[in-house]
C-alpha cells in the first residue's frame, strides 16, 4: 500500500523524536525509547534500523535487564561526521573542529590583516581548509562550516552591513560555498556566542539570557525561552548601538554618536589621546601593564568595566533575565573589569530583576563564538538527515588547494 503524505510526514516527525531521544538520553534501549515516546517497539525498531543504516547511531554493549533479555543499548554517533565553527573577529579569526556532539577536537587562530569581504573570505576559506585536513575519517565528512560575523546578516547569507569592518551587502556565504563546496550557515558573532554558551557553557541551564559579545564593538545575543531571539526581522541584539551618552558623545561607525560600544569595547582603548602610552591602545598591552601594576592601565579598564555595567543594568531592565553572560576578548581583562562593572549594573538596575539575574563572564572563553557556530551548521546538517536529504559534501573539497 502506498503510504500517504500524513503518515509520511508522521514517520519523519518520529523518526526525528527516536534521533532526538538517543542523542538526549544515549546509551538507551529501544524499549526504553518507546517508552518515553509513547511508540510501539515495532516503530521504534524500524526507525531505529534505519538511523543504523545511515550510520548516525550505533549498537553498544548491554544495559541492565528488567527481567528477561538484557537490551542492546544505543548511542549516537557522534564521529560519523565534523563541523568546523569560525568567529570571524575584526582582527582574529578564530575557528573550531568538532564532532557532531560539539567535542572540540582541534582550533585555529590567526590574525587578520585584510578588511575586504572577498580577502576576509579566502583567509577563512585557509583556515577551513587547515581544521578540514586535520579531521579524523568519518562517513560524512566535513558537515558544514558556521560563522559568526559581527554584523547583520541576512537569510541569504549576506552581510547587510559590518559597521566595524565597513562592510556592506557582502555576499559572505555565497563567496565561502562557492570557494570550499560545503555548506555554509552564517550568522550574527552575538547570536552564535549566546548559542555556544547556552548549548555548552554557563548557560546551559537558563532559559533567558543576553549575552554580551565585547570586542572590538559590542553585540548582544538574547535566548528567550531557550531558544536564540532574533526579532521580526531578525536583527535583534544590536544594543552595543544604544545611546548612553546624548549630548557630545563619539561617533560611531554605524553614523549614530555616543554608542554603548565606544565606551565598553576595546574602541575606549583605541581612542585614547595622544598622551596615552601606545601599548594601552590595544587591549593585550594594557593587561600587561595592569598586570605590572601601571595605574593609567588599571584606571582605563576600570572605566571601561563601569560603561559595561551601565549597559548591563540596561539589559537587565529590559530583559529580565536570568542570566547576562559577558564574553568575546575583553573577558581576558576580567581582574580589573568585574568589579566596577557589579558595581555599575547594581547601582542602576531595578532591584526585582537584578535580584534574580546572575551576571557571569563567559565559561567557554575565546571558543563561545566558533562553538555555537559549529553548532549552528551541526544543527542543519541533522535536520537535513532527519528531512531525508542525505548527506552534504564531505571533507574532501574543503581540502583541496
Amino acid at each position: 500500500m502506498k503510504m500517504t503524505g500524513d503518515q509520511t510526514l508522521i514517520k519523519r516527525m518520529n523518526k526525528s523524536l527516536v534521533l532526538d531521544t538517543i542523542r538526549s538520553h544515549a546509551p538507551i534501549s529501544r524499549a526504553d525509547i518507546a517508552a518515553k515516546l509513547g511508540l510501539n517497539k515495532a516503530t521504534v525498531s524500524s526507525l531505529v534500523a534505519e538511523w543504523l543504516d545511515e550510520r548516525l547511531v550505533l549498537e553498544t554493549g548491554l544495559g541492565e535487564s528488567s527481567g528477561g533479555r538484557k537490551p542492546v543499548m544505543l548511542l549516537f554517533h557522534r564521529e560519523a561526521g565534523h563541523a568546523i565553527g569560525v568567529d570571524l573577529g575584526v582582527n582574529t579569526v578564530s575557528a573550531v573542529l568538532t564532532d557532531l556532539s560539539g567535542a572540540i577536537l582541534a582550533r585555529e587562530r590567526r590574525r587578520l590583516r585584510v578588511s575586504a569581504p572577498a580577502d576576509a573570505a579566502l583567509v577563512v576559506c585557509d583556515v577551513v581548509r587547515s581544521l578540514a585536513r586535520s579531521a579524523p575519517e568519518a562517513p560524512y565528512g566535513v558537515v558544514g562550516v558556521g560563522l559568526g560575523v559581527p554584523g547583520i546578516v541576512d537569510d541569504a547569507g549576506v552581510v547587510l552591513t559590518a559597521p566595524n569592518f565597513g562592510w556592506r551587502d557582502a555576499p559572505l556565504r555565497g563567496m565561502l560555498e562557492a570557494e570550499l563546496g560545503l555548506r555554509v550557515v552564517l550568522d550574527n558573532e552575538a547570536n552564535v556566542g549566546a548559542v555556544g554558551e547556552k548549548q555548552f557553557g554557563i548557560g546551559r541551564d537558563a532559559g533567558d539570557l543576553v549575552y554580551v559579545s565585547a570586542g572590538v564593538g559590542i553585540g548582544t545575543g538574547l535566548i528567550v525561552g531557550h531558544e536564540l531571539y532574533r526579532g521580526a526581522s531578525g536583527f535583534s541584539g544590536e544594543l552595543g548601538h544604544m545611546t548612553i551618552q546624548a549630548d557630545g558623545g563619539r561617533p560611531c561607525s554605524c553614523g549614530s554618536a555616543g554608542c554603548w560600544e565606544m565606551y565598553a569595547s576595546e574602541i575606549a582603548l583605541t581612542a585614547l589621546g595622544d598622551g596615552a602610552a601606545p601599548e594601552l591602545r590595544e587591549l593585550e598591552g594594557a593587561v600587561r601593564l595592569a598586570e605590572a601594576g601601571d595605574a593609567a592601565a588599571i584606571a582605563v579598564l576600570e572605566a571601561i568595566g563601569r560603561y559595561l555595567g551601565i549597559g548591563v543594568a540596561t539589559a537587565v531592565n529590559a530583559f529580565n533575565p536570568e542570566m547576562i553572560i559577558v564574553g568575546n576578548r575583553l573577558a581576558l581583562a576580567r581582574r580589573w573589569l568585574e568589579a566596577p562593572l557589579r558595581e555599575a549594573a547594581a547601582s542602576r538596575a531595578l532591584r526585582h530583576h537584578l535580584d534574580r539575574a546572575r551576571i557571569e563572564f563567559a565559561s567557554l572563553g575565546l571558543d563561545s563564538a566558533a562553538l555555537g557556530a559549529a553548532s549552528l551548521a551541526i544543527s542543519r546538517f541533522l535536520d537535513g538527515a532527519k528531512a531525508g536529504g542525505g548527506g552534504p559534501p564531505g571533507a574532501a573539497a574543503a581540502a583541496e588547494g
